[in-house]
């Protein structure tokens, strides 16, 4: 019997269609969904991962299978439902960024609810990963969020959690109450500095760290984009440099970010190591299109910061 996944998260996956060219109706067809970007990225580091979620019954669904089987992603905590539709979304680039635009409404993973989770799988791992998304879109997947999270504490596996604020899915005042209760329920809180100011109503790194602790925080890694990140416990902060790339798409690179620090946690570093190795490869996947082909391998990733 093969060994467990040491990393589990759960979450909604979609399939992507990103621009290729500003103002250009050219699409290149790619995979999103931040937690299984997270997972594929983490797989690529070379430890075991597995993805829990809802997909529909129709040919998006059939690729993201593909994909996961593809990159080494255990499956079995993935259920096909025929009554609801994958989801899609369009990414397009401009002057100030990237955009998103979602065809997600109704989607399959907005239908799971508690009753579908694969305890067994999620309390064999020894990470589990959510995040503020798979809160926002539906309440029924907001409570599997809280339930896998109890079932991963009762069983002792360490709970990482990326805001992943999105103002389209939900209000802020609801995200705050939702992502506040569950700071003070997981390990590993790893947030945007663009989330918090929303969340914490704060202004500076340290006030929205302060903040953190305040709700339950046990460790934070606030990503700072280009700058970096800064990790902090309850007595230690320490600012985590980043790299300069020629970036050409943003998308994915916090997912990135999460699986790769995953990955190396899991492999035994310390968290301002893994918090290194996952900047470097954050900064490696903007280097081009999409939110899972770029994602570095962790030869890339070492060999890219041996030359640093």
């Amino acid at each position: 019997m093969p060994a467990a996944p040491v990393v589990v998260a759960l979450g909604e996956p979609m399939v992507e269609f990103n621009q290729t060219q500003p103002g250009q109706p050219h699409y290149l067809q790619g995979f999103g969904g931040d937690t299984s970007n997270a997972m594929i990225a983490c797989a690529r580091q070379g430890v075991s991962s597995a993805y829990v979620t809802r997909i529909g019954e129709d040919a998006f669904g059939h690729m993201l299978q593909g994909l996961w089987q593809a990159e080494n992603v255990d499956t079995q905590g993935v259920a096909v439902d025929a009554s609801a539709h994958t989801g899609v979304y369009f990414v397009t680039h401009g002057g100030t960024g990237h955009t998103f635009s979602y065809l997600r409404k109704g989607s399959a993973a907005s239908c799971m609810t508690p009753v579908f989770l694969p305890r067994g799988l999620i309390a064999g791992a020894r990470f589990l990963h959510v995040s503020g998304i798979s809160q926002a879109i539906s309440t029924s997947a907001c409570a599997t969020v809280f339930e896998a999270i109890g079932v991963a504490r009762a069983a002792g596996v360490k709970v990482s959690f990326d805001t992943n604020l999105r103002l389209r899915l939900w209000r802020a005042e609801e995200a705050r109450a939702v992502m506040t209760r569950t700071i003070a329920l997981t390990d590993y809180l790893l947030p945007s500095l663009e989330d918090m100011h929303v969340l914490a109503q704060r202004d500076t790194p340290d006030e929205i760290l302060d903040w953190c602790f305040v709700h339950g925080a046990q460790n934070v890694v606030l990503k700072l984009g280009e700058q970096g990140c800064l990790i902090a416990t309850q007595t230690e902060r320490t600012v985590v440099a980043g790299h300069r790339v020629d970036a050409v798409d943003a998308t994915g690179a916090g997912d990135c970010f999460d699986g790769a620090l995953l990955a190396r946690l899991a492999l035994g570093d310390s968290l301002p190591a893994a918090a290194r190795f996952a900047n470097a490869a954050a900064a490696l996947t903007t280097t081009g299109y999409g939110a899972v082909a770029p994602l570095p391998t962790r030869a890339q990733v070492e060999a890219f910061l041996a030359a640093a």
